[in-house]
C-alpha cells in the first residue's frame, strides 16, 4: 500500500534539497525522520515535514504503524523562478533568481 504527500512552493532551491534527500531515499522512516531532525540545516525542515505528513496519512487512512514504513520514492522538482532586479556594479541590473521547488514523498509498507 502506498502513501503520498506533496508539497508544492517551497522557497529552497531544489539544488540545494536533492542532496538532503539522496540520503534518506530508501530507507525507514523511522531513520530518516530521526537523521532529517538532527541534519544542522533549514532546508532538512521542509523534506521532515512532507515525511511526517505522508506518515500521518499512513496512519489515519491505512491504519498502518510508523515502523512499517519506508520511503519508495521522493522527488524535488524545480518549480517556477521569481525573478527581480538589484543593482550591480557600474550602474548596472543584475537580475537574481529565487528558486522554488515541489516536492513529492511516496512511503509504502516494508512486507
Amino acid at each position: 500500500m502506498q502513501f503520498i504527500a506533496k508539497a508544492r512552493y517551497v522557497w529552497y532551491s531544489p539544488y540545494k534539497l536533492r542532496p538532503i534527500a539522496d540520503v534518506v531515499r530508501g530507507k525507514d522512516v523511522v531513520y530518516a525522520l530521526n537523521w532529517l531532525t538532527t541534519y544542522r540545516t533549514q532546508r532538512a525542515v521542509a523534506i521532515k515535514k512532507v515525511i511526517e505528513s505522508a506518515a500521518a496519512n499512513a496512519k489515519n487512512n491505512g491504519s498502518v504503524a510508523l515502523d512499517l514504513l519506508k520511503i519508495k520514492e521522493i522527488r524535488i522538482d524545480q518549480g517556477p523562478v521569481h525573478r527581480y532586479f538589484k543593482p550591480g556594479a557600474m550602474g548596472r541590473a543584475t537580475e537574481q533568481r529565487k528558486r522554488l521547488c515541489h516536492l513529492s514523498v511516496i512511503l509504502e509498507t516494508k512486507a
